[in-house]
């Protein structure tokens, strides 16, 4: 199969259907390393970062310490965004997520090899910092490549909703193998985890980017970006052109994604501190009610990308953002029962909720922009989410927690970007009847 063959669209049946099967496998199983590799880092930081590497401070304090260098993550998520944006609207999809895999899976086995605060001091926290920046970078360029390699290979709009949901569905594998992971090495005696066996997580991650990096090597690039370079539309500086452009919906999209981004990290990293501090629960309990969770999700996102298609992005994204505002009341309310069918039976409901979004997310953000500047629009608009819900949202409930010792203050933070989430999802363009191959600016 040649590059002029795809461009023309002139590959047969067969053909399409196996590069589009081996699309989505080589997204999926990359957004699953990415995001092991991503929210590991969450996990650890919201476990024993704060001892590690912050050891003179108070208890919440250290873990508003540790959540901080989580957040560093966040905020380069947008820069990674722009990087790899512009070269995957310029050179194309394939060689930007084959960089992204590299730079995040270096880091993160690196992360495994940081001295302490009692063998290097400060400078150990220090060098967090550096790599967590590198691997939000990665990971900022990641998903965007992600969605399109698999869309991008689809010949009709149809389906969008459920191919997208496929890379979408290594979130929660990601999340799935990391919390594995922990607590099959969190058995160990306390001493041999904080000494040796919190690194060995983040160093088997160097053994799932081999495996992600031979099958990324072994994709082609997709028919509408092979497309725009036959008929030489490819934009000399896209982030630049996508803003001018588009602006609005790179905000909107942002925007739409605060009732679905502060909500999971409230529940996946914030949930240890205050189940543990504030609920006496155990850390093994914590572990293994998030475990059945994101199980859960294997069989959630998949159905709400297929709903989205029948049903329409908007209208399943923003019952999500809806039920979500108002679980997060009730989810405290279980949560402080201590419970522990109840506790769990609150994981599940509220990731199930969240599914609800992330499932149809990916094609309700890539298909408001034009094929061209596609990469970048998606890219920064996503990830922009990053700096104002995701990287914040421990903080803000730790901060809260501190002010007020309620759980319903947090619920209440959480009822509020639900609320922006509703409010800019109606607002983001109707796309039913664009064609999604073809440039619309």
């Amino acid at each position: 199969m040649t590059a002029a063959e795809i461009a023309a669209g002139s590959v047969s049946d067969l053909e399409h259907r196996t590069q589009l099967r081996r699309a989505v496998i080589a997204s999926t199983v990359g957004t699953t390393i990415e995001y092991y590799d991503f929210l590991l880092y969450g996990q650890m930081a919201a476990i024993i970062f704060a001892k590690l590497y912050f050891p003179l401070s108070e208890p919440l304090t250290g873990t508003l310490q540790a959540f901080a260098t989580f957040a560093v993550g966040f905020v380069a998520r947008p820069i990674g965004a722009a990087i790899f944006g512009h070269y995957g609207d310029r050179i194309g999809r394939k060689a930007a997520l084959i960089a992204t895999l590299l730079l995040t899976g270096l880091s993160t086995f690196l992360v495994g090899c940081v001295p302490t605060y009692e063998q290097i001091g400060i400078w150990g926290a220090v060098l967090l910092v550096v790599l967590r920046f590198f691997q939000g970078v990665g990971v900022g360029g990641e998903w965007g490549g992600s969605v399109l390699l698999s869309m991008e290979w689809a010949r009709t709009n149809r389906n969008h909703g459920l191919i997208a949901a496929w890379p979408q569905f290594g979130g929660p594998a990601g999340f799935f193998l990391a919390t594995l992971a922990i607590l099959a090495f969190s058995q160990m005696s306390g001493e041999e985890f904080l000494s040796w066996g919190w690194r060995v997580p983040f160093w088997l991650s160097i053994v799932m980017f081999a495996i992600g990096l031979w099958i990324r090597l072994g994709i082609l690039e997709t028919p509408i970006f092979q497309r725009v370079i036959a008929e030489q539309r490819v934009a000399r500086a896209p982030v630049v052109e996508v803003f001018k452009r588009q602006p609005r919906e790179i905000a909107l999209t942002a925007l739409a994604r605060m009732g679905e981004m502060a909500p999971i990290f409230v529940y996946i990293a914030f949930i240890f501190p205050y189940g543990t501090q504030v609920l006496h629960l155990s850390r093994d309990f914590i572990l293994i009610a998030l475990l059945i969770g994101s199980f859960t999700s294997f069989f959630t996102i998949p159905l709400s990308g297929y709903l989205s298609d029948r049903l329409g992005r908007k209208r399943v994204y923003v019952f999500g953002a809806a039920a979500t505002g108002l679980f997060a009341f009730l989810y405290y309310a279980m949560l402080n029962s201590t419970v522990p069918g109840l506790v769990i039976l609150a994981t599940i409901v509220a990731i199930f909720f969240h599914d609800l979004m992330w499932g149809p997310l990916a094609a309700l953000t890539a298909e408001v922009f034009t094929p061209r500047l596609r990469y970048s629009g998606a890219s920064i608009g996503f990830q922009l989410a990053a700096v104002v819900a995701g990287g914040p949202a421990p903080m803000i409930a730790t901060a809260l927690l501190a002010a007020t010792g309620s759980g319903y203050a947090i619920a209440l933070y959480i009822f509020g970007c639900a609320t922006i989430s509703i409010v800019t999802t109606a607002l983001l363009p109707d796309v039913k009847d664009r064609d999604f191959a073809r440039d619309h600016l």
